[in-house]
């Protein structure tokens, strides 16, 4: 029986994780222990991922949150290093580029258990990003790569990964195999649109640490997202870190503000928008999968390709960046049936790249 430790700890992995997990669990010789670091810890950041999600509950939670990166990491890899030392799994699986990542793979990697890291080859080319730290380092230590575009394999054969011994393989996006299966559920469960009502809208959120923990950015997007209300509504799921940097500053956030959503309200909220604006990675690609239009409030992608298709806007962080993108981009129109992200079937190709590894070990 193979046996996998998955590490989660933020709500992109929880969404992801439900993929590959459910893949897991039809395939009578895997085994999956699930290790929950903490990282988002709030009920609607993290619990009711599972419960919408029908993920099972974590064998191991760790409790690790609200610190900062270096204490956030540390405690992590500790935790995660004796729940390895208790299971002794054959492989190791992370998701994306949090802490949780990367204290997984480190962990992993100093037992010798492979490593198989589940988003890789992204790269913003930004090295102020924590995210683009964690994502570099942990492909470099990981064993298998699964890659969800070939953007992805191409950035990893620029730096060299051919010569080093891993598998590097373009699974597709775990994220569009979620949106196809949960897009129908969402539709039956979600009441969210009773709560919004029938006025059209603009869904934005706000969150990367690169725009909040800068006071002058954060209120330049403040002020550009104001504009654009005063024309169209703006819906904001304010998240935890958002509200409390600007409850420090004492700024107001000039949109209307719900509390965060699970999974299949956000499915609900990207379906019945106008059109999306955001700093989030998981979000620009969710925006394509339901065919909208998004404004990006950062100064590059990793999901370059969207942008070069003409489905996302780079608007940076200026007022009059973010209202001219959003005029720009309010009557576009797009074809988005084109295959991107694998056509949701990145959940199987990475199962079986864990049969035939677990097969030649």
């Amino acid at each position: 029986m193979m046996k996998i430790v998955t590490v989660v700890g933020a709500r992109p992995q929880l969404v992801k994780a439900a993929v590959v997990s459910r893949i897991i669990a039809s395939h009578d010789g895997m085994e999956e222990v699930l290790v929950h670091t903490g990282q988002h810890f709030s009920g609607n950041m993290s619990d009711v991922f599972f419960r919408e999600m029908e993920i099972p509950e974590p064998k191991h939670h760790l409790g690790v949150h609200s610190l900062p990166h270096g204490a956030m990491t540390g405690r992590m890899l500790e935790g995660i290093e004796k729940v390895l030392t208790d299971e002794q799994p054959d492989f190791l699986l992370v998701y994306g580029d949090t802490n949780s990542t990367i204290a997984g793979a480190l962990a992993a990697r100093k037992m010798f258990i492979p490593v198989v890291h589940v988003e890789a080859g992204l790269r913003s080319h930004n090295m102020r990003m924590p995210e683009e730290i964690n994502r570099i380092l942990t492909d470099r230590i990981s064993d298998i790569l699964c890659c969800p575009t070939e953007t992805a394999v191409r950035n990893l054969h620029a730096e060299g990964f051919e010569r080093f011994p891993c598998v590097i393989s373009r699974t597709g996006d775990v994220m569009q195999d979620a949106a196809m299966y949960y897009a129908e559920k969402a539709a039956g469960r979600s009441g969210i649109m009773k709560e919004i009502g029938d006025d059209p809208f603009i869904l934005c959120t706000l969150h990367r640490q690169e725009n909040t923990d800068d006071a002058a950015r954060l209120k330049d997007i403040l002020e550009g997202l104001r504009t654009v209300h005063e024309k169209k509504r703006v819906i904001m799921p304010l998240h935890p870190r958002t509200a409390k940097v600007t409850a420090t500053l004492g700024v107001k956030v000039p949109v209307n503000t719900i509390d965060p959503v699970g999974y299949l309200d956000m499915i609900e909220l990207i379906r019945h928008s106008d059109l999306v604006i955001t700093d989030s990675g998981g979000l620009q690609k969710e925006a394509f999968f339901f065919g909208k239009h998004c404004i990006t409030m950062r100064d590059e992608t990793e999901w370059t390709e969207l942008v070069e298709h003409g489905y996302n806007k780079l608007s940076g962080t200026t007022p009059d960046g973010i209202r001219g993108a959003v005029e720009e981009m309010s009557g576009r129109e797009s074809d988005f049936n084109i295959d991107l992200y694998g056509q949701g079937r990145a959940g199987e190709r990475i199962a079986a790249l864990l049969e035939k590894a677990s097969a030649k070990s």
